[in-house]
């Protein structure tokens, strides 16, 4: 089977483990790993995983099937960023969602779901690897189950909700409230791409928390 990995930044955490993914492949399947829409070459299945650009039709129409993962519980948390807002809410454990990619944003029909549980002190890089492990997982659904899986449509009973496009600014820090009311704020940052910050006597400080591993030593 001819597999196409678009991911549009290799500077994507989750860009590693996806390179991994691709050389364990290369014995049964021929599986590319590109960053731009432009190098979509067509095969059989195309895998959007932290793809910012627009796939439009006629780039799906290059392949048989054209999926994308979601970490909500569609149709509810469309949109951007899903897992991040959904901590920020307060949640502990992310549905991860693999569904046929449409025109419309995170519409399309479900292949397959998988729960992730995450700890309400796991910091961004445990966080990472609790979703990326249930990428990998329904990324593997989908290549063995790509003849003979039947996607079912999501629930139109559902009012469907929508996340925002997170900002820098989503990352800032008010040096006026505690810790613990920011706590969760300051484990879902990437302290590489968006840092944590906060503005006092007019300057501006990044901010970044790590968990002391002889805490009980």
């Amino acid at each position: 089977m001819k597999i196409t990995v678009l991911c549009s930044s290799s500077q994507h955490p989750i860009f590693p483990r996806l390179a991994a993914w691709q050389n364990a492949m290369a014995d049964q399947h021929e599986v590319e790993l590109v960053n731009r829409r432009a190098d979509l070459s067509g095969g059989d299945l195309l895998l959007l995983i932290s793809a910012s650009e627009i796939i439009a039709s006629d780039d799906r129409a290059k392949y048989r099937k054209s999926l994308v993962i979601h970490a909500s519980d569609l149709p509810q948390g469309r949109g951007w960023s899903p897992h991040i807002w959904q901590i920020l809410e307060g949640r502990t454990r992310i549905v991860v969602t693999l569904l046929e990619a449409q025109d419309r944003v995170d519409s399309g029909d479900i292949w397959h779901q998988v729960h992730c549980d995450i700890p309400d002190y796991a910091l961004f890089d445990e966080i990472n690897d609790s979703i990326f492990d249930a990428e990998l997982e329904l990324m593997d659904f989908a290549v063995d189950n790509f003849e003979t899986v039947v996607p079912r449509a999501q629930d139109t009973s559902i009012e469907p909700s929508y996340y925002p496009r997170r900002t820098p600014s989503d990352s800032q820090i008010d040096p006026h409230r505690t810790i613990a009311e920011q706590f969760d704020l300051l484990r879902v940052t990437d302290p590489i791409r968006f840092p944590a910050f906060f503005e006092y006597r007019n300057h501006t400080y990044k901010i970044q928390i790590v968990r002391d591993d002889d805490e009980h030593n």
